[in-house]
């Protein structure tokens, strides 16, 4: 069985760490580079790097901050924010992303997925989702619709749907991020996760409503997740990556240990 993984996500909006609610309330929370490496040296598997406003504000991410956090960590960094085009895949490769996720631009012009698989390896392009509940219907059946531009613009397209065009198409992973878990801290949408989970055969990663070490284990059990993302828990001091792996590994997850 392959080991799970701790991912942190960093979301940044111009050049600061932010955290928000349910995608709203956003707040400047500190220095991105200075968290990165706090988490690199307490043994964090992953790191996500979400520039949150890129999209929305209709520019490229910010790659001199990429640049800054790729100096100070080295475990795999994944990027995501404005990505529409292999030059801005590329670019986030040059500047130190190992994988790069696209959002907005994809579900937009779906190719795009493509594009990036053959220009820089499935491995390495992460489809990442917003996702809402909603009412089932012949639209969105799953009961959960995808949105676009950092929570804004509902698109009309079935979650568990685009998940499959997104694997078909060359994603070689997927990030659930449920909006309405989001900052919340009350746990993972397990029912969400799980669905996509045993529907693909790329990995999983669970994102939106950590608050305690039990969600983790429960979105990487319950919610047959590959990795579990957090943020608030981490960035406001609660818990150390050190203290939610060992608590994983302590509960039966198979974790990557840093003893």
């Amino acid at each position: 069985m392959l080991s799970k993984r701790l991912i942190a996500c960093l979301d940044v909006r111009d050049g600061k760490l932010a955290k928000s609610v349910k995608f709203v309330d956003t707040k400047d929370i500190g220095d991105p580079v200075e968290k990165a490496r706090e988490y690199y040296l307490d043994g964090l598997d992953e790191l996500v790097f979400y520039d949150i406003t890129a999209s929305s504000d209709k520019r490229s991410i910010m790659l001199d901050v990429v640049e800054a956090v790729a100096e100070q960590v080295f475990i795999p960094l994944s990027v995501g924010g404005g990505v529409r085009s292999v030059q801005d895949a590329t670019d986030l490769r040059l500047a130190g992303a190992e994988k790069i996720n696209v959002n907005s631009a994809a579900v937009q012009r779906p190719a795009l997925i493509a594009e990036c698989a053959e220009s820089i390896g499935n491995q390495n392009v992460v489809l990442s989702m917003d996702i809402r509940a909603v009412e089932r219907s012949e639209v969105c059946p799953s009961g959960y619709e995808i949105v676009i531009n950092g929570g804004r613009t509902p698109v009309g397209r079935d979650a568990l749907a685009w998940a499959l065009e997104g694997e078909r198409l060359g994603a070689g992973e997927l990030v659930v991020n449920s909006i309405d878990a989001d900052g919340t801290r009350d746990g993972y949408e397990l029912t969400l996760t799980r669905m996509i989970s045993e529907a693909v055969r790329i990995p999983v990663i669970a994102s939106g409503g950590a608050g305690t070490p039990d969600h983790l284990v429960d979105a990487l059990t319950t919610g047959k997740a590959d990795a579990a993302l957090v943020a608030s828990m981490v960035h406001y001091g609660d818990y150390r990556v050190s203290e939610l792996k060992r608590y994983l590994h302590e509960h039966g997850v198979k974790m990557r240990m840093h003893w």
